[in-house]
């Protein structure tokens, strides 16, 4: 990874400070020979990052001769940032001190003297200050690291808390269902298979047949579903089995419809894309059967080059239409299933007074 920009302007400033302050140090001095220590220390700056340490330890001639001290403070300030050893501290610390009350010892050569006793407490503060200011830089760098965790972790509970209330809602909704709606499936088909025996017209002995059997049918996909929202949340809620296209002909069969099935799909359909035709005409049965009494179905599975097309046709209803509740959330679901695919859904009237629903999905979807 690149440094950012900032940390190159950074290291640029911090290179020509400390060239600067060599320079001007060489001529206060008047003598060339510390611009080889300088040139040393400004290099140590260079691989600060990698070998700190190192670098800190070529600073300290350029602090004894000729008197520079910025490589030496941006090296210390560097360790400080790295490391919480306090007695590595400590050492590097009373290092540079030393380096720098040396260059003052020669104008008071008395310990005690009050000029002596000045050079050290400057010299002091000025290696205790990088060293401080490396130890808070590092300390808040922990605090937002710590707090990033602490985030992370509110955010972990509050998904757990809210997938423990979905589970509860999920549920609750499974006992409803199991309650309600398996009870007055149930007595259908108890009422269907005693109209079989009790009945003597086959048309009515075949229709409360198909009743029975749809209701059969219906229980066993409502139990599917209710253990599907019991156990949401656990490693074995993916949604199967799920139906594939083999399972068309049964879907037809059971669903009391007088219905045919013309051409057929590419081999090699993705189960998606399987569940996509599947739920598509199953919906469109279920329609003709609420809506259109006594209609024909037509299902035509086509494909060619760029797309796979379902179109589902029924005739007009030869019966009177049974006003059944719908919130007509079934074709949006498929709607949104094709979307999800790239595909599309069409509906619409034919002029016969029929139906036609209509999916068709992109050639890279089943690809």
């Amino acid at each position: 990874m690149s440094p950012r920009p900032s940390s190159r302007l950074v290291d640029a400033a911090v290179l020509v400070a400390a060239v600067v302050e060599g320079a001007l140090t060489t001529i206060a001095e008047g003598t060339p020979y510390g611009v080889v220590t300088i040139v040393i220390a400004v290099l140590a700056l260079l691989v600060r990052e990698r070998l700190p340490l190192a670098a800190f330890l070529a600073t300290l001639p350029a602090v004894l001769f000729p008197g520079a001290i910025i490589p030496a403070i941006v090296a210390l300030y560097v360790i400080s940032s790295r490391c919480r050893d306090w007695w590595l501290l400590a050492g590097c610390g009373l290092l540079a001190t030393a380096g720098f009350v040396f260059p003052m010892s020669e104008f008071a050569p008395s310990i005690w003297s009050s000029h002596t006793l000045l050079g050290v407490i400057y010299a002091t503060m000025t290696a205790v200050a990088p060293i401080l200011l490396g130890q808070f830089l590092r300390s808040q760098h922990e605090l937002a690291l710590r707090l990033e965790e602490v985030r992370e972790a509110r955010g972990h509970e509050r998904r757990l808390d809210a997938e423990a209330i979905l589970a509860r809602e999920r549920n609750q909704l499974a006992r409803e269902m199991h309650d309600v709606v398996s009870h007055q499936v149930s007595l259908i088909a108890v009422q269907a298979s005693a109209l079989t025996v009790s009945t003597t017209d086959q048309n009515a002995k075949q229709a409360a047949e198909n009743v029975r059997q749809l209701s059969v049918n219906t229980l066993d996909e409502l139990r599917h579903m209710v253990n599907l929202l019991r156990s949401s949340g656990t490693p074995s809620t993916e949604l199967t089995p799920q139906p594939t296209l083999t399972d068309l002909e049964r879907l037809i069969g059971n669903s009391a419809i007088d219905a045919r099935l013309v051409g057929v799909a590419p081999e090699g359909l993705e189960p998606p894309v399987q569940r996509a035709i599947y739920r598509t005409i199953q919906e469109a049965l279920t329609n003709v059967r609420k809506h259109a009494p006594g209609a024909t179905a037509t299902i035509d599975i086509s494909h060619d080059d760029t797309d796979l097309t379902v179109t589902v046709t029924n005739t007009a209803p030869t019966r009177p239409n049974l006003a059944l509740p719908s919130a007509h959330h079934g074709l949006v679901g498929l709607q949104e299933r094709a979307a999800l695919l790239g595909g599309k859904l069409h509906t619409g009237s034919t002029p016969d007074g029929g139906f036609r629903l209509r999916l068709r999905l992109p050639v890279t979807a089943h690809g």
